[in-house]
C-alpha cells in the first residue's frame, strides 16, 4: 500500500461503471445498481425511476454528486429492462415490489427518491410499509387523484407521435420546455444518458408503456389519498412548465404532506432535476445529510 493511499478505504462507484446486478424478489430478478460508498451517519438513498425508463435513464450528473456522501441504490421495476417478471400495472404491487427488494438487501430503513412515476410508487411504500423510509423526496409527481394525471396518457402519446415525425427523441419534447434553455438543457441531457458504455441495461420493451400507463390512469382516477401517516421529512421538487404531471400537483402533495419543505423551479418541464441538476442536487443533499 502506498503512502497517498492509506485509510482511502474503497473508490465510490459512479454510474458509468457500477455493476448491474439482480435481486430474486418472489421469483422474479430486479436489476439492481449501488453508488457510492456507506457511511455511517448516512442512510442508503433508494431511486425509483420514471414512466418508460430503466436503469440507464437516470442522469449521471444527478446520481454521481448524490453518491458522494452516501450509498444510492438504483432499482429496477418488474418486468422493464433486464428485470425479469410481467410488468406491473398497478403503483401499490410495484410498491410491494421495492419494499420486498429494500428488505432483501438486508436494510431496515432507507431514504426514498422518486422520480415522477417513481414518486407515486413511493407514496405507496410510505402507505404499505411506513416503518422502512426515514426521508422522502418527491420529484416531478403527484398524488392519487391529481389535477391533470388521468391526461398523462394522451401527453404522452402525443409526445411521442411528434417525436417520430421530427426524428426527436420523445423525452426531449415531453421533458425540457422549447425555450432556448430547455432545448439546450435537453440536447445535453440526451447527450449525458449515452455516457454509459458497458453493461447497460436492457431495452425497455414493448409492453412496459400500456402497462404502466395504465397504472398512472388508476392512480388519476383514485380519490384524493388522507394525511399520509408518514412523519419523516419530505421534499417536494417541481418545474413550472411540467405537462406531463401539471404544477398544480405541488399543492395536492402538500395537503398530504403538509410540513414538506417544496421547489419549484422557473422555465423547467418534467425533466426538473436534470435541468436545475447543481442547484437539486444540493437542495438534497443538504436534506438528506445528517
Amino acid at each position: 500500500m502506498t503512502k497517498s493511499s492509506e485509510g482511502a478505504g474503497p473508490a465510490p462507484r459512479k454510474f458509468v461503471d457500477a455493476p448491474t446486478r439482480p435481486l430474486t424478489i418472489d421469483g422474479s430478478q430486479l436489476v439492481v445498481r449501488n453508488l457510492g460508498v456507506g457511511h455511517d451517519a448516512q442512510l442508503p438513498l433508494v431511486a425509483l425511476t420514471h414512466l418508460g425508463a430503466n436503469l440507464d435513464s437516470w442522469d449521471p450528473e444527478l446520481v454521481d454528486p448524490l453518491a458522494a456522501g452516501r450509498r444510492v441504490i438504483l432499482l429496477g421495476y418488474r418486468g422493464v429492462g433486464a428485470s425479469s417478471g410481467g410488468v406491473r400495472d398497478r403503483f401499490a404491487d410495484m410498491a410491494m415490489d421495492a419494499i420486498a427488494a429494500i428488505r432483501g438487501l438486508g436494510l431496515s430503513r432507507v431514504d426514498v427518491f422518486g422520480l415522477s412515476m417513481g414518486g407515486m410508487v413511493v407514496q405507496e411504500i410510505l402507505r404499505l410499509a411506513p416503518e422502512v423510509v426515514d426521508r422522502v423526496i418527491l420529484a416531478g409527481t403527484g398524488p392519487q387523484g391529481g389535477p391533470g394525471l388521468t391526461r398523462m396518457t394522451g401527453v404522452f402519446l402525443r409526445g411521442v407521435a411528434r417525436g417520430a415525425v421530427t426524428f426527436t427523441n420523445p423525452t426531449s419534447l415531453l421533458f425540457f420546455t422549447r425555450t432556448p434553455q430547455g432545448t439546450q438543457a435537453a440536447s445535453d441531457y440526451q447527450a449525458r444518458l449515452r455516457r454509459r458504455r458497458a453493461d447497460r441495461d436492457r431495452a425497455v420493451s414493448p409492453a412496459v408503456l400500456p402497462a404502466q400507463l395504465r397504472a398512472v390512469n388508476r392512480w388519476g382516477h383514485e380519490l384524493p389519498a388522507p394525511l399520509m401517516e408518514h412523519i419523516g421529512p419530505v421534499l417536494i421538487l417541481h418545474g413550472d412548465s411540467d405537462r406531463m404531471v401539471p404544477p398544480g400537483n405541488v399543492d395536492a402533495l402538500r395537503k398530504a404532506f403538509p410540513d414538506a419543505q417544496t421547489q419549484i423551479f422557473p422555465d423547467s418541464g418534467h425533466g426538473v432535476v436534470s435541468q436545475n441538476r447543481q442547484a437539486i442536487t444540493d437542495i438534497i443533499d443538504r436534506f438528506l445529510r445528517r
